[in-house]
């Protein structure tokens, strides 16, 4: 870490490889607006890649060797592959060049006041919406989000002093390379497995990032794995957010059965101190909003402040993002890929009142669809209809042999197809107005949403 620190005080010319990556785009924002001169390059045109250009960053379309010409350190995505012709001339050059980790990593250790968010589930909706609260409220913050906030229209927001808001993933550790001043814990459950192997490694890895707080911990008071992790840590100040009123911030009067958007009274400890009336669905939002209330009432952010920004929220980007009513249908998308996840996720939305739910299910990695085989049955059995993609293995070979059929074994009345094309025009063939098209899963499962909302487009003409 210290190489890359002290390389930042002295190179001015940075070269992004992947430049166009939810992850990698806030972080050259942040960097461009410290006055480094800045290329990066990515094979696919996006919205990101205009936003880039819009800054005066140049971009190169095609991974070249040639690209990395000038530049006197590189970051590249932890996506590529080994044999990128970029990477590969860039570490055959012998100019220094790290993952991104590795720069986040120095960005939060630049400052004094760093909220890292981290937990299994809710680490980009939290993120999103204490970003949403700190922005409202005037505070001026630095972001790191790994969804898109509607707010800023961004994966993340350049403020100009020392508070930092970031999402802290847990995967491969990553989140062991930056530097918190608060470290929030929002749940711990088996995920990731293919690399922790077991939910006690899980936990450890949780327990680094808390003790590597230099400040204070904000935590689940009602988790368990939350708070075994924690259990040892002595020497920093523990806020806990929850339903119970054993925590410092909790919810009373919650109030989920009159509509999917929960509403609940705010309580601090022990007397009530507000209202609020979430414009996101699920229970587990009530979750999400004390822990971003906890975490902005600590840093001076007032309860006033909160609500009003809360109630404003409608959500980041890919969580039950609504991307419009066609032809009398409802369609949506949501990142939803753990069964917990998917099970707080559907049964919001079958609170919602449309006739009929359809979920469009992407599995994703082989590893995760065998060992939590029973619970995605379980859960995928919640809504009207279910329809599933084949597995995308991403990283993984498949050497279980597991496949999306051994899913549609189990559930009744499930269906299956193996592009996204076939997917669209079932549903858009089957689906009637008052439904609602919900696609689900933290791949590429969004491209179906759109190709669905096309033709019912097409359809409404």
């Amino acid at each position: 870490m210290n190489d890359i620190l002290q390389l930042l005080k002295t190179v001015k010319r940075i070269h992004f490889i992947g430049i166009g990556g939810s992850g990698m785009c806030p972080l050259a924002e942040i960097l461009h607006e410290e006055g480094y001169e800045l290329s990066g390059s990515d094979n696919n045109e996006s919205s990101i890649l205009q936003r880039i250009r819009n800054l005066g960053i140049p971009v190169y379309m095609g991974q070249k060797a040639e690209n990395i010409q000038g530049a006197e350190m590189i970051v590249y995505t932890a996506a590529l592959l080994s044999d990128n012709p970029e990477l590969v001339a860039a570490k055959n050059s012998g100019i220094p060049t790290f993952e991104r980790s590795k720069l986040f990593g120095a960005i939060t250790k630049m400052k004094d006041n760093c909220i890292c968010i981290a937990g299994t589930h809710g680490k980009t909706t939290v993120t999103s919406m204490l970003t949403h609260i700190m922005v409202s409220a005037k505070k001026d913050p630095t972001a790191v989000i790994g969804g898109k906030l509607p707010l800023t229209d961004s994966y993340g927001v350049v403020g100009h002093n020392e508070l930092m808001v970031c999402e802290a993933c847990e995967f491969v550790d990553t989140f062991l390379d930056l530097y918190p001043d608060v470290s929030v814990i929002l749940n711990i459950d088996e995920d990731h497995l293919d690399y922790f192997k077991t939910l006690d490694n899980l936990k450890a890895s949780f327990t680094k990032f808390a003790d590597n707080a230099t400040n204070s911990l904000v935590i689940n008071g009602d988790d368990e794995n939350t708070l075994d992790a924690v259990k040892n840590i002595k020497d920093k100040k523990i806020v806990k957010f929850g339903i119970k009123d054993t925590n410092d911030y909790y919810a009373s009067n919650v109030d989920t059965t009159s509509s999917a958007f929960p509403s609940f009274d705010i309580v601090k400890a022990g007397k009530t101190i507000g209202h609020v009336n979430l414009s996101i669905p699920g229970e587990h939002n009530v979750f999400n909003t004390l822990a971003a209330i906890a975490c902005a009432m600590e840093a001076g952010v007032t309860i006033e402040e909160c609500i009003s920004a809360i109630e404003e929220f409608r959500g980041a980007g890919r969580r039950f993002e609504f991307l419009g009513k066609h032809n009398g249908i409802t369609v949506a998308d949501d990142y939803a890929h753990h069964p917990k996840e998917l099970e707080v996720t559907l049964n919001a939305a079958m609170k919602m009142g449309y006739n009929k739910v359809w979920a469009i299910f992407q599995p994703f990695t082989y590893s995760r669809t065998k060992l939590l085989f029973d619970d995605f049955v379980k859960v995928l059995q919640i809504p009207d209809k279910c329809v599933m993609t084949e597995i995308m293995g991403s990283r993984e070979v498949n050497t279980i042999g597991i496949y999306t059929s051994h899913l549609a074994e189990k559930i009744p009345g499930s269906v299956w197809f193996n592009t996204f094309e076939e997917i669209a025009k079932y549903v858009t063939d089957n689906a009637q107005d008052g439904d609602l098209i919900i696609t689900l899963g933290c791949g590429d499962i969004y491209k179906a949403a759109d190709i669905i909302v096309d033709i019912l487009k097409s359809k409404q003409k």
